[in-house]
């Protein structure tokens, strides 16, 4: 019953950092799309934890729900090292498609530097075996997982739906445009 009840309130404080993650990004982006894109790479980072601690035995426990609210903000990260460099090729007058292709290729030494140093970083934690590591160690590997899985979504993902987005507020707003003046 504790447990049910503990489990209760890490979904609440997880529905509740991303609610407040999509907010402040929503205020920096001044969009409510942009925000929205880099949202998408927050679910597949669950399955990455789900898929760290199948793989390494361990079961959700109030520990690895911890790092699973951790990674949320964690992940975002690289979607926004994408998407606002992508924002500011567009602002330069780089088309859609060529800026996508150029944000991915000039980000793509920091993207994935941020995700290596927090991996390795995570290495003591998730294979400690000292005492207490039964306790730590979830932690360590659900981080690791989600993290793993979800820059690979955000360097292909992310910017996949970035595109599609674009295209489609592009074309609504031609159309708009071109009704408007008919």
């Amino acid at each position: 019953e504790d447990q049910a009840e503990s489990f209760r309130w890490l979904f609440f404080a997880l529905f509740a950092g991303i609610v407040l993650i999509y907010m402040v990004m929503a205020a920096q982006f001044e969009s409510l799309v942009d925000p929205f894109v880099i949202m998408f790479s927050v679910p597949f980072a669950i399955v990455g934890v789900i898929w760290g601690l199948f793989v390494t035995g361990y079961s959700l426990s109030i520990i690895s729900f911890v790092g699973m609210i951790m990674l949320v903000g964690i992940v975002v990260n690289n979607g926004i090292v994408l998407v606002d460099y992508t924002n500011i090729l567009r602002e330069r007058g780089v088309p859609v498609e060529k800026a996508v292709l150029l944000s991915c290729r000039r980000r793509f030494r920091p993207v994935m530097m941020t995700a290596l140093t927090t991996l390795l970083a995570l290495i003591p934690l998730a294979m400690s075996t000292g005492e207490g590591s039964e306790t730590w160690s979830p932690l360590g590997v659900s981080v690791m997982g989600g993290l793993l899985v979800s820059t690979v979504i955000t360097l292909v993902f992310v910017p996949t739906m970035y595109s599609i987005f674009e295209d489609r507020l592009k074309n609504r707003h031609r159309v708009v445009t071109e009704g408007g003046e008919q």
